[in-house]
């Protein structure tokens, strides 16, 4: 295996375009990852493919199909390492030996533990040049979920936030529409329809009465929803209930008000930790377990600060608007009361951009996860669940 390969701009421009075609899935493989395969045979594209959904053909399959008979002596630039074990689909490393693939340039291995590494090694002990690494930080920005999961049988959290310059969330009356414009909240249905679940708490449901679902753009699927709810009180006629797929979160089971939740469609989940509140960290081993890769939190500044407190949040997406509201209106996260400055918690900024009248930030949290005793799954094409 090549350990210090020499990218040409040709390499780049072949994986750049192949990162491209595994974005199309941005929506749709859940809870399978995001992979684009383009391939290459003296100087000129011969195929193209992606993967599209769970159990469908994977992106190398249908880059070979469309290649047909131009397929030997060819070169392979695929954006996650080819899979070598049998799934619901046949080994793509052993597809693209049988077409006489000559090279394969993979932007970064799958990152399960128990497959990482062997199908570039069998593509190797087959003769094929293999080449791993490039742009693998891109990479790695479609699959955030999927890697985290595999790795650490996590789900990757997301908060986002819509507040005033001045940090406010709502009036203190509690009137909050619309703090953000248009384009704003229309990005937020971009981002909700490439998450596997959308997450809220029993205060959000209560004064809002929200929906969660994607609607400003055509989305092929939607997202789970999930209520932490402690005491059940969510009514039975709220609207985040009208679509199927929802998931109710308690600590304390009530069977009446759990049977007329259950008999809207709703499942409910008793998940109480030792102080008789919902255990955050075990709900989101249980969803990893469940295949959830992606985790949207739109939630109030309690279950935000819940979330933080507990070092649980991957990425913070806040929507600013060019407003003040006041030191009345409401925050964006309850925290406990720090004494100093070391202890606050500190994000990288990975995207700035203006979105219609809005500023978006998009942060980042480094956390130090344990691998979970849970095992993750091991094979990316089997993966089933919620999502």
């Amino acid at each position: 295996m090549t350990t210090t390969p020499l990218w040409t701009t040709a390499d780049i421009a072949h994986m750049t375009l192949a990162l491209q075609l595994a974005e199309r899935g941005l929506y749709t493989t859940t809870p399978n990852p995001r992979v684009g395969c383009v391939l290459v045979r003296d100087g000129k594209i011969v195929g193209t493919g992606w993967h599209q959904r769970a159990g469908e053909p994977h992106a190398e399959v249908l880059a070979l199909r469309m290649a047909g008979t131009q397929t030997k002596g060819a070169t392979a630039y695929v954006t996650l390492e080819p899979c070598s074990h049998h799934g619901r689909t046949p080994p793509c490393a052993d597809a693209l030996v049988q077409a006489g693939i000559q090279r394969v340039v993979a932007a970064m291995q799958d990152p399960n533990p128990l497959v990482s590494g062997q199908g570039l090694a069998r593509l190797a002990s087959a003769g094929v040049m293999v080449e791993c690494g490039l742009l693998e930080t891109e990479a790695h920005r479609l699959n955030p979920g999927f890697i985290k999961r595999m790795r650490y049988n996590l789900p990757w959290l997301r908060i986002k936030t819509a507040a005033s310059l001045d940090g406010r969330t709502a009036l203190n009356n509690g009137v909050s529409q619309w703090i953000t414009g248009t384009a704003a909240r229309q990005d937020v249905h971009a981002w909700r329809a490439r998450s596997c679940a959308m997450l809220t708490g029993i205060g959000t449901v209560l004064a809002d009465n929200p929906r969660l679902t994607v609607r400003d753009i055509d989305a092929p699927r939607q997202p789970w929803r999930i209520v932490l709810d402690s005491q059940l009180r969510t009514p039975p006629q709220a609207n985040i209930l009208d679509t199927p797929g929802t998931l109710i979160v308690c600590a304390t089971y009530i069977a009446d008000r759990a049977a007329a939740l259950k008999s809207r469609g709703a499942e409910i989940l008793l998940l109480p930790n030792d102080k008789q509140q919902i255990d955050l960290s075990r709900l989101l081993t249980l969803l990893a377990q469940r295949s959830i890769n992606e985790v949207m939190v739109e939630a109030g500044a309690t279950l935000n600060g819940a979330f933080l407190t507990q070092q649980l949040v991957d990425e913070w997406i806040a929507y600013i608007a060019p407003t003040i509201l006041g030191n009345h209106a409401r925050s964006l996260f309850t925290l406990p009361e720090l004494t100093s400055l070391a202890q606050a918690q500190h994000g990288t900024i990975t995207d700035i951009r203006q979105i219609g009248t809005d500023c978006r930030l998009i942060l980042q949290f480094e956390q130090h996860h344990h691998n979970n005793h849970e095992q993750a799954p091991t094979d990316r094409s089997e993966i089933s669940g919620l999502a």
